[in-house]
């Protein structure tokens, strides 16, 4: 409904060109009726196939030679009676300079008996004279009131079809709608009617097929990852002041007594655990950890990478509470700090995100990491744009044993049986993700030789391989000296 008023409203106050880029054309195409119909105006569709048709009637006839873009949009224009109009797919068509002036010709015979020309696209790319005179429209997502109603009107479609049973508790059902927000509702009604078809059957064991029909569709946008994070913060070795810090902020995400954590900057070498630290936050406070691919983001085509970049920031504000992991930012943004060739895209992204990070109120937990220091646009040290910067540095002798102790007992080895302070000397300057390579290393080695089946692996084959490979400390040992000397007095240490 909210949909509605505002497209109504745009069309009242006579926006001439209204501008939608979605790939829900069905679920538009309604809305544009609708508001037609709650204007009392006329409604005329154009699509190449078809051409011009009326967009009210249930079976309508097509004008006879109007599949022409120009022809089409030409006839619309000669239309008195043609109060609002509905261009889909038309954007491609305009790179043909006499549909381009069709179109203004259109868009100007529209204004000038208080029409509008609506632009359905699934592209966003416009010539600059078209976008100057356009107003976008974008489409909500559905919020919670309004999946609930998705999933119980998509079991009773379901049900009707064929017999379900249905098992659900309140927080059950809870689950699902929290589960199914950032997406559209043809996708949200997909993915609960694939999950009750498969075993005639909707109850609490579907809420994970959710999760990952979910991540699937997620994946496809390319632009945000579903990230796993370890399920308790025991597999997860060392970072005691990181893990402190977000005790006490546990349940802060969410709540309504308290102000919203935004986010933190993780610093550090890279290899020595920021990754880890950003899921052990999804961890701590049990949210969904999503990622940012920054680099899909980037277009050749003016405005579309801006536009990318306020999407996915929309699309993780309708899926909070939510983290969202932003990795190498400083690469991501790399020009934005100084001069650069590519006509000021970085800055005004880093600009669009700065923006967001100030003032979105959704509960939305940024973390971004970053390996050089150097690299990154003063702006985003400034405080208050993060709660917190945190330093993460190689892990210390206690971090080193927990961590041995964490990936041994994750391959059915018994720590008991090592020589856990050899170890843990051997491994100094090791990063967890280090030991871990060396584990598995010497467990294949183990096998090679012939010295059992991996599972006789002991301290001095492990010890042997922590030898044989240098870590990264030691191949950059002057660029880890240069992170610690700037991180003091200006970070916190995670560890």
């Amino acid at each position: 409904m909210a949909d509605l008023k505002r497209l109504e409203e745009l069309c009242r106050v006579g926006r001439a060109l209204v501008v939608v880029r979605s790939f829900e054309e069905a679920e538009v195409l309604q809305l544009v009726r609708d508001a037609a119909m709650g204007l009392d105006r006329s409604l005329r569709i154009w699509t190449v196939l078809s051409g011009v048709y009326d967009g009210i009637l249930s079976q309508p006839e097509s004008v006879p030679d109007t599949t022409d873009p120009v022809k089409g949009l030409t006839a619309l224009s000669h239309n008195d009676d043609a109060r609002m109009v509905c261009l889909v797919d038309v954007a491609e068509h305009l790179d043909d300079a006499r549909v381009l002036r069709a179109l203004r010709d259109l868009v100007s015979a529209m204004r000038s008996r208080n029409g509008t020309v609506v632009m359905l696209d699934h592209s966003a790319r416009l010539p600059e004279v078209v976008e100057a005179h356009a107003t976008r429209f974008e489409p909500s997502l559905p919020g919670r009131e309004e999946l609930e109603s998705i999933v119980r009107s998509t079991v009773q479609r379901v049900h009707r079809a064929s017999p379900i049973a249905v098992d659900l508790r309140r927080e059950h059902l809870d689950a699902i709608v929290r589960n199914l927000r950032g997406l559209t509702r043809r996708q949200a009604e997909e993915v609960v009617r694939e999950v009750a078809a498969v075993d005639r059957r909707l109850d609490e064991s579907d809420i994970d097929d959710i999760v990952d029909l979910k991540r699937e569709l997620i994946r496809a946008g390319g632009l945000l990852e579903f990230v796993r994070a370890p399920t308790s913060m025991e597999q997860i070795g060392g970072l005691d002041r990181l893990k402190s810090w977000l005790r006490s902020r546990e349940g802060a995400l969410d709540s309504a007594g308290l102000d919203t954590p935004r986010g933190v900057l993780l610093l550090g070498v890279q290899g020595a655990g920021k990754s880890l630290c950003a899921k052990a936050i999804a961890t701590a406070w049990r949210r969904p950890l999503m990622r940012m691919d920054v680099g899909a983001l980037y277009d050749k085509y003016v405005g579309e990478s801006e536009r990318r970049l306020r999407d996915t920031l929309h699309q993780t504000e309708m899926m909070s509470p939510v983290i969202l992991w932003i990795d190498e930012i400083e690469k991501a943004f790399a020009s934005a700090g100084g001069h650069s060739n590519d006509g000021g895209l970085s800055r005004r992204m880093f600009g669009t995100l700065l923006t967001w990070m100030q003032e979105h109120r959704a509960p939305v937990f940024l973390v971004a990491t970053a390996n050089d220091i150097e690299a990154l646009p003063p702006e985003l040290l400034r405080k208050g744009r993060f709660d917190e910067i945190f330093f993460v540095d190689l892990p210390g002798e206690e971090a080193r044993a927990a961590i041995f102790r964490i990936h041994l007992g994750k391959r059915e080895l018994d720590p008991g049986s090592f020589d856990m302070p050899r170890l843990v000397e051997a491994s100094a300057g090791f990063s967890g993700a280090e030991i871990e390579q060396a584990i598995i290393a010497a467990r294949h080695e183990a096998r090679a030789t012939g010295s059992g089946t991996g599972q006789a692996l002991g301290t001095d084959g492990l010890v042997r391989v922590l030898g044989e490979s240098p870590p990264l400390s030691v191949t950059m040992a002057e660029k880890v000296a240069e992170l610690r000397a700037w991180s003091r007095g200006r970070c916190v240490p995670a560890e």
